[in-house]
């Protein structure tokens, strides 16, 4: 099939609704994609018999297709509401490069790209338009949408528009009002988290008509979760990144100085990292911003604000030093690692300091009771997740409502913990607590119980205590994992309006006086296999040739030769399954190449020949 830019002019309702059939044909020759992914087929057809649509899709399940596709096909203009512009200037390159018509209106365009966007809005000749939130109040904006043939809003991160969801939004609230004054246009609304109460909201705030839903799961069986302990903070980081030479990942840190203090501390061990938070200039944020979309290794150390919209699908993983915010924001934020599909790592490293700090932001947040609660009982959820028992995957897809078998892809999975009864040990740490009058922090109670010799111990008489030093065949580390298995199991807890004690729950008192049980890990020093992560091997690992390997070397610096020349991301030239391919099947001729995964006619027409020729070079 011919797509010609021309034929957004004629209305929708003089064509046949197009199939899936034609949408699969248009995916190959556009996108270069041999097929659907799971899920997108059914919100398609939906999407394309004009049904408005909920759909809660895994990151990387691809569902800007689903409203990508329909614009393609139908004709009119589609809408792209987005509160990412780095993700809206991202996607817009990758659709030029297709030869798809598409721009964007964002605080980030100059005056004069904003003019030829609009004066193409006038002429009819866009496909896709993409826009963030706090645009959508501009005078007269709805009217001049409407004269432009809209016919689709597609609304992205559509939790934003949910008051109870993790990332409220209040400019988003405004697309319901667009929509009606704009003649109630279909909507397709896309997010990767959202609960049965935050799609209710969704529903209830976005939609004129009834939605039709679409839950396509949460898995990311690409990716693989471990959760660690932080002990030595940037030194596990190191070695976890030593482990994956020559790839790029993102590392959040919790602060400003800590995303500092991360890439020195990465840039002096010899690798490529740089830092990204609100204290640099907007203009460097965007430039540092650019160099990690362009290269294959760079390192980011980051603030969580990094990513949202980073539309970059070779990440290869992702590592919390601190705890995130929520599980919600957990999820979405490992969802930045392995969008293409190929296998991506995580890791979190975290302390019961970390949870301490989050409840007091959380108390001391202006947000009414029924807000500090729901957040409350999200942090809850989210260190249950670290202390986990189980397969983390199981864990973390039942706080979403999904089901799942044990993974085989997760540190607990890969190293099963053996529990144990665990009343002696939780006794233990909590007649500690008890005697020393709950008023006292980790610190000082872990030294209690392996009688440690301090001022601070003499000076509160703790060396007398019947609990003094029953606790000595532990390391510190040890009885650290202790408590934090405890806190996980709500047994013990810290007051909000206090000072960093720690406090035994009513459930902890039950377990203290025998009469109930609980089962723990065994203590150990550190779960190793949350360091070494699990196997994400390089794209040219499945090259099984050393001759193979050079030429998928050899497409890669053609690719970023080509990208820079462009000014573009080396990934909207050639994804990396594409060069896979192209080194396995070595394809002598454009006709040939035109079966590789990614590559459109347009790719074809643009790239191909550049690529034969590094191809010929190496026969």
């Amino acid at each position: 099939m011919t797509i010609r830019p021309d034929s957004t002019l004629a209305p929708a309702a003089a064509r046949p609704r197009p199939g899936l059939d034609e949408a699969r044909a248009a995916m190959r020759e556009v996108f270069g994609f041999p097929d659907f992914r799971p899920g997108q087929g059914e919100i398609l057809d939906a999407v394309l018999a004009g049904e408005d649509v909920l759909a809660v899709m895994p990151t990387g399940r691809g569902k800007s297709l689903c409203f990508q596709l329909p614009a393609i096909l139908r004709g009119g203009l589609t809408l792209v509401v987005s509160p990412l512009i780095a993700l809206m200037r991202d996607q817009v390159a990758a659709l030029q490069s297709a030869g798809v018509e598409a721009a964007s209106l964002t605080s980030a365009d100059d005056a004069e790209a904003r003019e030829a966007t609009w004066r193409k809005l006038d002429e009819g000749s866009l496909r896709l338009l993409y826009m963030a939130p706090e645009r959508l109040a501009a005078p007269g904006l709805a009217q001049r949408l409407g004269r432009a043939g809209l016919s689709l809003i597609a609304v992205d991160e559509a939790h934003c528009v949910s008051q109870w969801g993790h990332d409220f939004r209040p400019d988003y609230l405004r697309i319901a009002e667009l929509a009606r004054a704009a003649g109630s246009p279909q909507i397709a609304a896309f997010t990767a988290t959202a609960d049965a109460a935050a799609r209710r909201d969704i529903a209830a705030r976005l939609f004129t008509r009834e939605p039709r839903e679409f839950v396509a799961g949460f898995d990311r069986p690409n990716i693989f979760l471990g959760v660690g302990a932080r002990q030595s903070g940037a030194a596990q980081v190191l070695d976890f990144i030593r482990a994956r030479p020559g790839r790029a990942g993102i590392v959040y840190c919790t602060s400003r100085k800590g995303c500092d203090d991360m890439a020195e501390r990465l840039r002096k061990a010899g690798i490529d990292a740089l830092a990204y938070h609100a204290g640099l200039e907007s203009a460097e944020r965007s430039a540092r911003q650019d160099r990690f979309v362009q290269s294959d290794s760079l390192v980011m150390c980051a603030t969580v604000a990094f990513g949202m919209g980073v539309d970059k699908p070779d990440v290869r993983f992702v590592v919390h030093a601190g705890l995130p915010k929520s599980m919600e924001a957990y999820y979405q934020e490992i969802g930045r690692a392995g969008r293409d599909g190929d296998p991506a790592d995580t890791l979190m490293l975290w302390t019961l300091g970390d949870a301490a700090l989050r409840r007091r932001q959380i108390n001391e947040s202006e947000s009414d009771a029924a807000r500090k609660q729901m957040e409350l009982r999200r942090l809850g959820a989210l260190i249950a997740y670290c202390e986990a028992p189980r397969c983390r995957r199981q864990t973390l897809l039942a706080y979403f409502g999904d089901a799942s078998e044990p993974c085989g892809h997760c540190d607990l999975c890969l190293d099963p913990p053996e529990l144990i009864d665990g009343a002696v040990l939780a006794q233990k740490a909590m007649s500690a607590i008890a005697r020393t009058g709950q008023r006292f922090g980790l610190e000082h109670l872990v030294t209690v119980l392996r009688g440690g010799d301090t001022d601070k111990v003499r000076e509160h008489g703790h060396d007398a205590l019947p609990t003094y030093g029953v606790g000595a065949d532990l390391t510190r580390t040890q009885w650290m994992g202790v408590f934090r298995q405890l806190f996980a199991a709500g047994l013990i807890d810290q007051p909000v309006d206090g000072h960093g004690e720690w406090v035994i729950t009513p459930a902890g008192r039950e377990v203290l006086f025998g009469r109930a049980s609980v089962a723990l890990r065994p203590p150990q020093a550190g779960r190793e296999a949350a360091s070494r992560g699990g196997p994400a091997p390089e794209a040219a690992d499945v090259l099984r040739t050393g001759e193979a390997r050079r030429l998928y070397a050899a497409l890669r610096a053609k690719r970023l030769e080509l990208a820079q020349a462009a000014g573009k991301p080396a990934y909207t030239v050639f994804a990396d399954r594409t060069l896979v391919e192209l080194a396995q099947k070595r394809p002598a001729s454009l006709q040939a190449m035109e079966g590789v995964f990614g590559v459109g006619s347009r790719k074809l027409e643009r790239y191909g020949a550049a690529f034969l020729a590094v191809i010929a070079a190496h026969r």
